[in-house]
């Protein structure tokens, strides 16, 4: 079994002997290795099956480090990064040679930022070493937000998970990438499209790529339960298809009553996006382990984190 530990020492003693550690971030916890030990690299990808040309988030401890990492930001980026770093924001940026193509799936941009835990912080602040650092859970999986879930998907195929408590945020970053400067939305995420277009006015988002992803969370499958996932906007008529089957309801903040329901989780009653988007892996977890023959999710309002949490059910849907 992972040795689950608040001791940051032990943590900076495994990643400098090339071995994995699962971090606490805001948005989840991260399988993290240094980014310039091959072994490291290589074992991140083995250890969640994750292809190869998918890259990988590379965590640094503050903007002033950035210089370290890309060889070009634009203005943009730099507004974004002042405005939300610390905090749930990835900018995909032209790399420095010596970040490693196994990072960048042999791209010529690299995937950045600073992430907003203390813990983390911490340790990245006593490393020699940026942190690659994707979500610590298995390729496709639901995306971990804490240390149990992590150990549940890996148990001895990791030396250490570094215990930060729950993730406050709860989904992954939003990551920002640049054509021509203008910044365009690969992934939606913990920060909000109405939030990012205070700071650089209307972006666009391009945030499905089958093959050769720009950017992390693009494929249509992820961040899926292994229990089949439906999409509804309609729950009480949905749920008339599954009257013999074990069904379980993820709803944003009212309750259905239905004899058909085996179990149910409302995110917020109080109709609070954000925290129905913290809420929203740790719920899915849940009933991914009851022995459930399907979970009904409901489509939540198109607006704000409702956008973000909607993509990741969509693509936890995806079939």
């Amino acid at each position: 079994m992972p040795i689950i530990s608040k001791d940051i020492s032990k943590a900076i003693a495994l990643l400098n002997d090339d071995k994995l550690v699962a971090i606490p971030t805001e948005t989840v916890y991260g399988l993290a290795g240094n980014i310039y030990s091959e072994t490291a690299v290589k074992a991140i990808f083995e250890t969640k099956k994750r292809p190869l040309f998918n890259p990988l988030i590379v965590h640094i401890p503050n903007l002033d480090y950035i210089e370290n990492i890309v060889s070009y930001m634009p203005e943009k980026a730099r507004a974004l990064a002042k405005a939300f770093w610390p905090g749930p924001l990835t900018l995909v940026l032209p790399k420095k040679d010596t970040i490693p193509d196994l990072i960048t799936a042999g791209k010529a941009t690299v995937a950045v930022r600073v992430p907003n835990h203390p813990v983390t912080l911490e340790l990245l602040g006593k490393l020699q070493f940026p942190l690659a650092a994707p979500s610590a859970n298995p390729f496709n999986r639901i995306s971990p937000t804490t240390a149990q879930h992590v150990e549940d998907y890996f148990k001895d195929k990791i030396d250490m998970i570094l215990d930060g408590g729950a993730c406050k945020n709860g989904i992954e970053s939003t990551i920002i990438g640049f054509e021509d400067d203008h910044p365009i939305i690969y992934r939606l995420g913990s920060i909000s499209t109405e939030d990012i277009e205070a700071v650089v006015g209307k972006i666009p988002i391009k945030n499905k790529k089958e093959s050769s992803p720009n950017a992390p969370g693009m494929l249509n499958k992820h961040y899926a339960p292994s229990t089949p996932t439906v999409l509804s906007a309609n729950i009480l008529e949905d749920i008339k298809k599954y009257t013999d089957k074990r069904v379980g309801l993820l709803a944003f903040n009212k309750s259905i009553e239905d004899a058909s329901i085996y179990h149910q989780i409302i995110l917020s009653e109080k109709g609070d996006l954000a925290e129905a988007t913290a809420k929203l892996y740790d719920a899915l977890h849940q009933l991914d382990h009851l022995n459930l023959d399907i979970i009904i999710a409901e489509i939540f309002p198109d607006y704000g984190l409702g956008k973000s949490i909607n993509d990741r059910l969509q693509r936890a849907a995806y079939n």
